[in-house]
């Protein structure tokens, strides 16, 4: 892994084509030979089928269609009619290590219905919703991973062998061992028109995050599914193993996925603040201040839609791993401060820091902004912001008397708040036969279920000899 890069995408320059008629004279004159068709299930898991690029026609009038119970948790039963995934042409996107494929995201529909449980049609809804107020969500997501390889005995090891300080976060000389892979990202982030800005080494050893711009809700969701696809990919094709999993080691920071989000109206920031009404001096509007009251207000249920996996609660804790611990634990907010939930970095933007590597970004999306605009909508009050103070350091006398709240420890209990919370039920709505809440509460439950009745190591050498 070692030396510059010499990989370039061979991508066209110039914009991506956004409309049917632009997509066919693109593919016409670039040699695009195929198409992924492609959705993803609850927990973000893509699936495709690969569609002759002379069968475009056919794919955008009647979409592709896929027997949904095979395809994931996506609210299908063997007896159900098929699922059409329909193509949005704003989302035509070049594969830029292989420019003879492309890849369509899709909403789904079942027998020309729009389906409840598809993700994407979820937070398209919410959307929808948020613009009859005059609002529009824009976000910035930051994927962390881990690169990874096998060892002899099946086990998992960083993949740079020589990346082993105890304090990694920015090592330039790791970040050049791995100048091969991450300007390769970096270029194919380039070349789709996402302008990557940065690439740094994370705070664990062998971890990564390559940024690239902000844009409105659904694309940034539609390039999370794609960046972690191509990364994931990239490094299969180098006998590696790329991971967004929240916490791949224990003794290791994890993967995050924060979102920094602003709202918009009539191509205003209305986060931003006249500094005379900022009351609290952190650079929000009012409307700023009343989203982050809402964030406050649903952390508890939300957070199992942005964190929601098992092993997303083993991210969520205090202490220092590998370097400094980042992963917030109470549901607060303030200033440029790592320890809180919610962080303002800077004027008219909030950073919300609960969403991890695992997260499905239409569902965790969908939740944030129907917690935001309730917060809004109700005139919520955050409260008083908690800048300065180390939250992690606080005792639980402290945070009682600041009125600090602690947000769930581990799943069940996050889908325990989801499921008594109105406006989220709302907000991800009802699927005909069961409001999608009940379904991803049955979903989830079986998994922390099934995690609950393993036997770990840890619990054989804790009491095996222990009575």
């Amino acid at each position: 892994m070692d030396g510059v890069s010499t990989i370039r995408s061979t991508m066209p320059s110039g914009p991506l084509p956004t409309t049917i008629e632009a997509i066919h004279r693109y593919v016409a004159d670039n040699g695009v030979r195929f198409l992924f068709a492609q959705f993803v299930d609850m927990h973000g898991k893509p699936s495709a089928k690969l569609v002759p690029a002379h069968h475009l026609e056919d794919l955008f009038a009647a979409g592709a269609g896929f027997a949904g119970a095979a395809a994931g948790d996506i609210g299908q039963r063997p007896n159900d009619p098929d699922l059409a995934a329909m193509p949005d042409p704003a989302s035509f996107t070049p594969l830029p290590w292989r420019p003879d494929v492309a890849r369509i995201a899709c909403n789904i529909e079942v027998e020309g219905q729009a389906w409840g449980y598809d993700p994407r049609t979820i937070l398209r809804t919410q959307i929808e919703r948020a613009a009859s107020m005059g609002y529009e969500l824009k976000i910035g997501a930051e994927l962390e991973y881990f690169l990874l390889r096998r060892t002899e005995d099946g086990g998992l090891e960083v993949a740079d062998k020589l990346d082993d300080l105890e304090q990694p976060c920015y090592d330039m000389r790791a970040l050049t061992r791995n100048l091969d892979f991450v300007t390769e990202v970096a270029d194919h982030l380039t070349a789709l028109g996402w302008d990557n800005y940065a690439t740094d080494h994370e705070d664990a050893n062998g971890q990564f995050e390559q940024n690239f711009a902000y844009a409105d809700a659904l694309t940034t969701c539609d390039r999370a599914i794609f960046f972690r696809y191509m990364v994931e990919t990239l490094a299969q094709e180098q006998g590696l193993i790329a991971t967004f999993m929240p916490k791949p080691f224990s003794h290791m920071t994890g993967n995050g996925c924060h979102f920094h989000m602003s709202l918009w109206k009539d191509g205003r920031n209305v986060f931003e603040a006249d500094p005379a009404a900022d009351v609290h001096g952190l650079g929000l509007s009012t409307e700023g201040y009343h989203f982050v009251g809402g964030l406050k207000a649903h952390a508890r249920a939300y957070i199992a839609l942005t964190a929601p996996t098992v092993n997303s609660y083993k991210r969520l804790v205090v202490g220092s791993q590998s370097g400094s611990a980042w992963a917030p634990v109470y549901i607060s907010y303030g200033n440029n401060n790592r320890t809180q939930m919610l962080r303002i970095p800077g004027p008219g933007r909030i950073e919300d820091r609960t969403v991890d590597g695992s997260c499905n970004p239409y569902l965790a999306a969908t939740a944030i902004l129907a917690s935001g605009l309730d917060g809004i909508e109700r005139g919520l009050e955050p409260g008083d912001p908690t800048s300065g103070l180390n939250l992690h350091e606080l005792s639980a006398a402290e945070r009682e008397v600041m009125g600090i709240e602690t947000l769930p420890g581990n799943l069940l209990d996050a889908v325990r708040e989801l499921e008594r919370d109105d406006v989220l039920r709302a907000a991800l709505g009802s699927c005909g036969r069961e409001d999608y809440i009940d379904y991803y509460a049955k979903i989830k439950k079986a998994e922390w279920e099934q995690a609950h009745s393993q036997v770990t190591d840890w619990e054989l050498r804790r009491y095996l000899q222990l009575f």
